[in-house]
């Protein structure tokens, strides 16, 4: 399409004309961009990439997901050195859907409030690390009191205090213990479950180790991945390290959105402008173990039937698909809550094992990613999702060179969500038996120590305990234990 045929559209119609990336892989002390640096170098890529950098200087907003990092205010600085010091800064929090940094920016453009935004993220998560196991101190920018002009912050309640009182004290086990659920919910074995999980992450490898902005591209294949050892840590059972987000990267993306009239006339190659066909969200947040069906992610299927019926079509005809891939779980989850092919292999990327997963900023790497994909694939769709915190809040955008007559849908849909997820009340302190819905390990220097449990009650209602019997935790390796009765005592249980 040129800009000719364009002007049958809403001049107002929000696209993507610019995106970028940077990374490094360095391994001496100290060496290295801070992640403000690697941020400011994706923004400027992406004002390159779109045929008209000069547009650089037109952005009125540039919004920023938080990251490990301490900056006040990232986004000040960002946009003073792209040129466009006036802009407004926007900080969003852990816990808010990166797709709502897109959302925001799609609404404020189409209701004509904006015509330039600018979005991007970013880590040196490995020069921290590499530092700190030197002794070496990386200085980072220091901001005195700036302070964004929007920041957002969760006020939802993302793990409960009986969780973290149970023995939940990392982000593999909550999607650990969901990923046991889905396999009994479809009749797997340990074996079986742990071969499907190995068979899914080695494709996501496989993907990985031809991707070129890839931080881990070394193909790694099933029996590796499935097997415990000492280059693949067991950490929460079915996981071991490689079926986990590995964080520590340097890796930052911007994407540079604006309104179709803007894209005009600041000169935007016509071959560039990738257009949303799709922008949702769920901002309702329910902790995992309050949801009755553990295996089931119903908002994100509220999200995946308004999707289909905006498009006319099945998700499953997308060619090019990018789910958010933390852990297994929410990959798993994703595939059958979306109804695409659960033997299939959903990434051009590699995912966030492989591929490197920026603590905060995946989806913008992944939807950097998608867009030059389609700028190849003309024709083609393209689907990214995201995950917020446990499978809480969820995000779904389809990207497309050729528009949509039809404008961009609401993009939250949190009370149709919330009506759709049956509930179960979660309680403190219950004496009892109790019949396990969900079940991981975790191990000490390589061998298993703690079974944490999610468990219903006779009376319906639903409670979590750990046991700390190194016996029953090895057992929990070789023996399905959901659906087995267990004697609880408040935070612990007996079997």
């Amino acid at each position: 399409m040129t800009s000719a045929r364009w002007e049958a559209l809403d001049p107002r119609r929000p696209v993507i004309v610019g995106v970028g990336v940077a990374s490094q892989h360095l391994d001496e002390p100290g060496s290295g961009l801070e992640a403000l640096d690697l941020m400011l170098a994706a923004a400027r890529t992406a004002g390159d990439d779109t045929g008209a950098p000069g547009i650089l200087r037109a952005v009125q907003r540039v919004a920023v997901p938080h990251g490990s990092w301490h900056y006040s205010d990232p986004g000040r600085i960002i946009a003073r050195r792209i040129g466009a010091a006036g802009a407004q800064t926007v900080l969003v929090g852990t816990g808010i859907p990166q797709q709502t940094l897109l959302n925001d920016a799609h609404a404020a453009i189409r209701d004509g409030m904006l015509d330039v935004a600018l979005i991007v993220g970013g880590e040196a998560a490995r020069r921290a690390a590499i530092a700190r196991r030197h002794g070496v101190t990386v200085v980072d920018t220091l901001q005195d009191g700036a302070t964004p002009d929007d920041l957002q912050l969760p006020t939802d309640e993302i793990i409960t205090g009986i969780e973290i009182d149970a023995g939940v004290s990392s982000p593999m086990q909550p999607f650990a213990l969901i990923d046991s659920a889905l396999r009994h919910a479809e009749d797997r074995s340990l074996d079986e479950h742990r071969d499907e999980i190995a068979r899914l992450w080695a494709g996501f490898s496989a993907v990985a180790s031809r991707f070129p902005h890839a931080a881990f591209p070394e193909p790694r294949d099933a029996a590796f991945i499935r097997e415990p050892s000492a280059s693949n840590r067991p950490i929460a059972f079915p996981y071991n390290k490689w079926h986990c987000a590995q964080m520590n990267v340097d890796q930052a993306a911007a994407l540079l959105v604006c309104s179709l009239d803007a894209a005009v006339r600041f000169g935007v190659d016509p071959d560039r402008v990738v257009f949303p066909l799709v922008g949702l969200e769920s901002t309702s947040s329910l902790p995992v173990p309050k949801r009755r069906d553990l295996h089931r992610w119903p908002a994100m299927e509220v999200l995946g039937r308004a999707a289909e019926a905006h498009l006319g079509h099945a998700l499953s005809a997308i060619p090019l698909v990018e789910l958010y891939s933390c852990f297994p779980a929410a990959v798993r989850v994703q595939q059958r809550a979306l109804r695409l092919p659960v033997d299939g292999v959903p990434t051009i990327t590699g995912g966030e094992t492989f591929a490197g997963g920026p603590w905060n900023n995946f989806v913008l790497q992944a939807t950097a990613a998608m867009v030059e994909r389609l700028r190849v694939h003309r024709d083609a769709k393209g689907l990214v999702s995201t995950v917020s915190g446990i499978v809480n809040k969820p995000g779904l955008a389809v990207y497309a060179t050729q528009p949509d007559p039809a404008p961009l849908p609401p993009g939250d849909l949190a009370d149709q969500a919330d009506r759709a997820t049956p509930r179960v009340e979660l309680i403190a302190g219950y004496r009892g038996p109790a019949r396990v819905a969900a079940y991981t390990v975790t191990y000490e220097q390589a061998e298993p120590t703690k079974c944490t449990i999610i468990a219903d009650t006779p009376s319906g209602t639903r409670c979590m305990a750990s046991c700390d019997d190194a016996a029953v935790a090895r057992r929990a390796t070789r023996e399905e234990l959901v659906g087995t009765t267990v004697g609880v005592d408040g935070i612990r249980f007996e079997v």
